[in-house]
C-alpha cells in the first residue's frame, strides 16, 4: 500500500498457469529469476504493498519462496480485471481494512518501470477518476495496423472515447503510410488501476456489443458510463507472451 495523498494504493499482479501460447509462463526464467519475481520487484519499487494473485499452486509456492504476498483465486476467471476484483475482496477480508485503489499490474511485464506505475497513481488527484490507464504516442514507421496492438483516443480532458483494435480515427485525403504525420496516434499499454468501488462494480456488468466486437473488456466500462482517465508514457516494456519473446528477454538481460 502507498498513499498519495489520502488514498491508499495496493498493486495486484495477476497471474495464471494456464496459457494456450506459453503454459507456466509465470514461472518462466529470466536473467536467473522467475518472471513473477521480476514483475514483483519493479512493482515493489514504488508500492509498498504488492500481492500476486493466482489459480495455481506452483506459481502460489513460488511466490511465497522469494517473500511475496500471494492470494489463491479461482480458476474460472477471464480476465486480470475479474482476478483483481476477488483478490481485493480477500485482501480486505484478511487484513480488515479497505483498499481505496487498486493496481494491476500485467504478470508478463518484467520490464515494467516504476515511473509508468506513478503515472497511474497520479491520475487520482480528481477525486472523480475511477480509473486509469496508460497510452503511448505511436511514432512514425511503427506498424499502426497491426490487430494485436489496441488504438485509443482521448477526449481534451485525457479521458479515452474508445478503444479499437483498428486504426482511429481515419484519416481521409491522405494515404496509410503518412497518417502519423497527419494526426497523433495513441496505442494502449494495459496497465490500469481502479477504485475499489468501480472495480466491483464493472466486473458484474454482462459484457457490452463494443466489447464483444473489438474483444476489448475496456469498451464495455465506457459504454456503462465510467470515464477512463488516460497517461501518457514514452516508454513500452517488453512484453512476455511466448517462448520466443522470453528469448528476447534474456538477451536483452544478458547485454545489461
Amino acid at each position: 500500500m502507498k498513499n498519495t495523498g489520502t488514498i491508499s494504493f495496493t498493486g495486484v499482479i495477476p497471474a495464471r498457469y494456464a496459457s494456450s501460447r506459453f503454459p507456466g509462463k509465470p514461472l518462466a526464467i529470466i536473467g536467473g529469476r522467475p518472471m513473477i519475481q521480476r514483475v514483483y520487484e519493479q512493482a515493489s519499487k514504488i508500492l509498498a504493498e504488492v500481492y500476486v494473485a493466482t489459480d495455481d499452486e506452483r506459481i502460489y509456492s513460488c511466490v511465497a519462496g522469494f517473500g511475496a504476498k500471494a492470494i489463491m483465486t479461482s480458476s474460472g476467471h477471464s480476465s486480470g480485471t475479474d482476478r483483481c476484483a476477488e483478490a481485493a475482496l480477500r485482501i480486505e477480508n484478511e487484513t480488515g481494512r479497505k483498499i481505496d485503489v487498486i493496481v494491476n499490474i500485467q504478470g508478463d511485464e518484467p520490464f515494467i518501470k516504476p515511473e509508468q506505475i506513478e503515472a497511474l497513481m497520479n491520475c487520482f488527484t480528481g477525486k472523480d477518476v475511477e480509473i486509469a490507464t496508460l497510452i503511448r504516442k505511436v511514432e512514425a514507421g511503427e506498424d499502426l495496423f497491426n490487430p494485436n496492438h489496441p488504438k485509443v483516443i482521448v477526449n481534451s480532458a485525457g479521458e479515452a472515447i474508445y478503444f479499437s483494435r483498428s486504426v482511429i480515427p481515419f484519416i481521409r485525403n491522405s494515404e496509410p503510410p503518412e497518417w502519423t504525420e497527419q494526426h497523433t496516434f495513441f496505442k494502449h499499454i494495459g496497465l490500469y488501476a481502479y477504485r475499489a468501488e468501480t472495480l466491483h462494480k464493472i466486473t458484474k456488468l454482462p459484457q457490452s456489443p463494443l466489447e464483444i466486437a473489438e474483444s476489448l473488456e475496456q469498451n464495455r466500462w465506457i459504454e456503462n458510463r465510467h470515464k477512463i482517465m488516460t497517461a501518457i508514457t514514452g516508454w513500452e516494456s517488453m512484453g512476455i507472451d511466448t517462448p520466443g519473446d522470453l528469448e528476447k528477454a534474456n538477451r536483452f538481460i544478458e547485454k545489461q
